[in-house]
């Protein structure tokens, strides 16, 4: 007679399908839809960034995201806010000190992760889909082990947003006074979005409610803690909502700057 145990040891380890996957569904599609919204972005916003023009507009002092701070010797002097500091070359973008980390922060992002590892490595391409790697070694070894510095991103990511918001409030204040414009709307729309992005960030809500013990002794930290979570919730949506706002308040201002269209005003 064959033992329970005879039986466990000669059965298969698992059923015998020679599907690579089960799902039924069309489960390539959000991967392909990823490389192609991300592909189109990463083309747009590197060709502005070097493009080193039609980023300001005088009559409204509406400068660019893309080049926010204007930090460069060849940034039109209203627009350096902060001083004018590197050296004006082809190579250099004119908001040098601001892109590298704001691309860090995305790149260490835990959305953008999930969504250039299913989609660019195929690692996994999609829930209970095989892994296109023979081996899986996580974030343990370089570069991935440098997603952990994502904590300290945020941090250039918030200082990065409220220049950004400066800039907003600068914009309401042309060289003829106080006014409002589509370009103001446009510019104010970006910046309560990348707040939304920012403060929804997974690091975010732990600077507001990591390492306590008892919400209810800490009210204030818990309320900002729960207003993160709750942004924190459609991380993903901000994700995605931001890149379309910075592009089109980009796209904006250069139509704006380079005389394309005219700025709808509403006051002054």
């Amino acid at each position: 007679m064959t033992t329970t145990e005879d039986s466990a040891v000669s059965s298969p380890p698992r059923a015998a399908v020679k599907a690579r996957n089960l799902r039924t569904d069309n489960w390539r599609r959000a991967p392909i839809l990823t490389v192609l919204g991300i592909t189109a972005w990463v083309a747009y916003a590197t060709f502005r960034v070097f493009y080193q023009g039609d980023y300001w507009v005088a009559d409204y002092y509406y400068l660019t995201p893309f080049y926010s701070p204007c930090v460069s010797e060849g940034c039109v002097p209203e627009s350096a806010h902060f001083g004018r500091i590197l050296p004006d070359h082809p190579l250099i973008p004119y908001a040098a000190l601001s892109l590298p980390f704001l691309l860090a922060f995305r790149l260490t992002c835990y959305y953008y992760r999930k969504a250039y590892y299913r989609s660019f490595w195929l690692s996994p391409p999609a829930c209970a889909v095989p892994d296109g790697h023979a081996k899986y070694t996580g974030e343990t070894r370089f570069p991935l082990v440098l997603q952990n510095f994502h904590r300290y991103f945020f941090y250039a990511a918030f200082l990065i947003s409220v220049i950004n918001t400066w800039d907003a409030v600068l914009a309401m204040h042309s060289p003829s006074g106080f006014g409002l414009g589509l370009g103001n709307l446009v510019l104010w729309a970006n910046v309560v979005l990348l707040w939304c992005y920012t403060l929804g960030c997974h690091s975010c809500r732990h600077v507001m409610g990591g390492r306590l013990k008892h919400f209810s002794k800490h009210p204030v930290r818990y309320r900002f803690w729960t207003l993160s979570s709750a942004l924190n919730a459609r991380h993903m949506m901000w994700a995605w909502i931001t890149l379309a706002s910075l592009a089109l308040t980009d796209f904006y201002i250069m139509a704006v700057a380079a005389g394309w269209i005219s700025d709808l005003r509403f006051i002054g």
